[in-house]
């Protein structure tokens, strides 16, 4: 069963698309861990279809990617690193507890 995460079904979706993009034009982020280990499945399957470089994968990843300028990124700069490699292209990384609300935080990045 997904993680809610305290929203509805659209605002979810709608947050872990924004942090997709985010993800993917910065390289890293730093997150709660249980949203990095929802985001990191999403990143995955963006590079993936990264890797394939048609227009239908294009597409497909332009209609979950909030940003056009990432999505070329995406298809001309990050994908054509993991050419080689078959998945995990991603890392989460725990950095501790967050003072405010003592949430468990964690580092997601490109490896």
């Amino acid at each position: 069963m997904p993680r809610k995460l305290g929203k509805t079904s659209d605002q979810r979706r709608a947050m872990l698309r924004q942090q997709v993009t985010d993800f993917l034009d910065y390289g890293k982020m730093e997150t709660t861990v249980t949203r990095a280990k929802e985001i990191k499945p999403l990143a995955e399957k963006m590079i993936t279809l990264g890797k394939k470089s048609d227009l239908a994968a294009y597409r497909q990843a332009m209609s979950f990617i909030t940003r056009e300028d990432v999505c070329k990124k995406l298809f001309k700069e990050i994908a054509p690193n993991y050419a080689e490699r078959n998945g995990g292209y991603t890392r989460i990384v725990r950095t501790g507890i967050r003072r405010g609300d003592a949430a468990e935080t964690a580092v997601l990045e490109l490896v």
